[in-house]
């Protein structure tokens, strides 16, 4: 769903060096005491919460955007920023629905280890038990592989049609004749396919349909109301879009209809074509049958991830520890992702996001018993990274949780890999955009060269003349700061951070005034390090 210069840049994730299982560092350490919360000085680096958000939504220049953090048992933030829809008077809201598109599989996901903990299925049983007719080279998938996205399925989402409306079994069908992408159960790349498979397991083996078994043991069972299927708007969503509203505020329903105070409403869904901003359809939103399907409030995703931390959704320990820890495949190779949920070296952070028809979505959990802090964002524009802002989020909660750099200088994020192999993906991500690299300076390296001692610290150099030499005839001086770099460090906690400079600072150093080719770069760089630092291909 990005533009044709992300489909070039970043390449599948079923290409991704795996990491050995010593490398992960996923079991919390003792907490800290003691644990001291509460401050009500939200800030990182001298900027708000609300400052850090608005700044973001004008440079991605989002309709709206909504934000809610948990300290676990507590939901002590939840805001809405700016407009649901471009077109009417609704507002972002704290009950405001937006798609949540591959958040949705993390649902799929509890559901299956509900029927695992029920005795209605085992991990290893294949898929084709329960769902029939599945091709030959699809017989001996299990579901296990199915949860690790490392079945080699082809991933339907690049033959859909949005003025379409396509069953499950039609879903399957656009990818039913392709062959694997690899030998099922020795690599790992993201599928929307594994997800609807894993929906229509979690039907033929409950005897319900999916999304009803999803309502009654996870929407209902924690009072989720604002969280529903496109299909359910009717019934279950407080619409008041009256057809003409002449000199008058659109809402009329809320003055006699408690239901319409603060309703739980669509938001209306966004994606750039032509340089405008075009509506996308709800209904678009259904055809990504539980890997991206279901609507939610950010404060809904909130009480719901609580849920997670204990038996309240998934009862055994075990069982949690399959779905949040990273893939053990079956050579022994960990991989650092599970079902759309990619982990850190920061002990007990997971993270799950990514892009949906019109829509944005970005969950993260830090699992630690210091730290029990969540964040979840949701933008009614599709194609937005919300990673680096949650992290800044996250951090004005509490220091230790982000890099302990300025983003405003520095655009920082932390890779699911170590150092080295980090490096290795930064320099394969420049070969295929073919930008040459100029130099690799390894100061450990460096630093062990004159018997001193320094944590894996690496800059690469790298470029393009045409680009710098318009930005020097501008302002000759930037050249002190050219060509472009990225620097890879292991910080003293054994975290892996990609950082490059804020071009936008840059700029406005040298007073450089060309937006359009500092938003390329910038865009460029982003997708580099975005590359660099997930499993799966965004």
């Amino acid at each position: 769903m990005r533009s044709s210069f992300f489909t070039r840049l970043v390449l599948t994730a079923a290409l991704a060096s795996m990491v050995p299982a010593a490398s992960m560092a996923q079991t919390a350490p003792a907490p800290v005491l003691p644990i001291v919360r509460g401050d009500y000085r939200l800030a990182t680096y001298g900027e708000t919460i609300d400052k850090l958000v608005a700044d973001f939504i004008e440079k991605h220049k989002l309709p709206g955007l909504t934000m809610a953090i948990v300290q676990a048992p507590y939901i002590p933030r939840s805001a809405g920023y700016g407009m649901t829809s471009l077109e009417l008077d609704e507002l972002a809201s704290t009950k405001t629905m937006w798609n949540i598109g591959p958040v949705t599989q993390a649902f799929t996901a509890v559901a299956i280890m509900q029927l695992k903990e029920a005795g209605k299925l085992k991990l290893s049983d294949p898929a084709s038990k329960f769902v029939p007719e599945l091709p030959a080279a699809w017989s001996r998938i299990t579901i296990l592989q199915l949860m690790q996205h490392s079945s080699g399925i082809p991933d339907y989402r690049a033959h859909i049609d949005e003025a379409k409306q396509y069953k499950p079994h039609e879903l399957l069908n656009l990818v039913r004749a392709e062959p694997l992408r690899f030998k099922s159960g020795t690599q790992v790349a993201l599928s929307a396919t594994d997800a609807t498979l894993l929906a229509l397991v979690v039907q033929h083996s409950s005897g319900v349909p999916y999304r009803e078994f999803v309502r009654r043991h996870q929407i209902d069972a924690m009072h989720l109301d604002s969280t529903m299927f496109a299909d359910e708007f009717g019934a279950r969503a407080s619409i008041d879009r009256p057809a003409a509203h002449p000199n008058d505020n659109q809402h009329s329903h809320f003055k006699s209809e408690e239901p319409f105070i603060n309703p739980v409403e669509p938001a209306t869904g966004y994606r750039m074509v032509g340089g405008q901003m075009t509506k996308v359809a709800p209904e678009a939103s259904s055809n990504f049958f539980g890997f991206g399907d279901l609507w939610s409030s950010a404060e809904d995703i909130s009480k719901w991830d609580i849920g997670l931390a204990g038996s309240v959704l998934i009862k055994e320990l075990a069982d949690r520890d399959v779905v949040y820890m990273p893939t053990k495949l079956a050579n022994g190779t960990v991989v650092p992702a599970m079902i759309g949920w990619e982990f850190t070296h920061h002990p007990g952070f997971m993270e799950v996001k990514g892009d949906s028809p019109g829509f944005s979505s970005y969950l993260s959990r830090f699992t630690a018993s210091d730290e029990l802090v969540c964040v979840t964002l949701l933008t009614n524009k599709e194609g937005v990274d919300l990673t680096i802002l949650a992290r800044q989020i996250a951090q004005a909660y509490k220091a230790d949780l982000g890099p302990g750099v300025d983003q405003a200088q520095i655009v920082v994020e932390e890779s699911k890999y170590g150092p080295a192999e980090t490096v290795a993906r930064i320099r394969s991500a420049l070969a295929d955009a073919k930008v040459p690299v100029f130099a690799t300076v390894d100061h450990a390296a460096n630093a062990q060269g004159v018997d001193l001692k320094l944590r894996p610290t690496t800059v690469i150099t790298f470029g393009n003349p045409k680009v710098g030499t318009k930005l020097m005839t501008e302002a000759q001086a930037i050249g002190l700061d050219l060509p472009l770099r990225m620097l890879v460090w292991e910080d003293a906690r054994g975290r892996t951070w990609v950082g490059y400079p804020n071009l936008d600072t840059l700029a406005a150093r040298y007073q450089i005034e060309d937006p359009a080719t500092i938003g390329a770069m910038t865009m460029f760089m982003d997708g580099i390090a975005r590359r660099a630092a997930n499993v799966y291909a965004y």
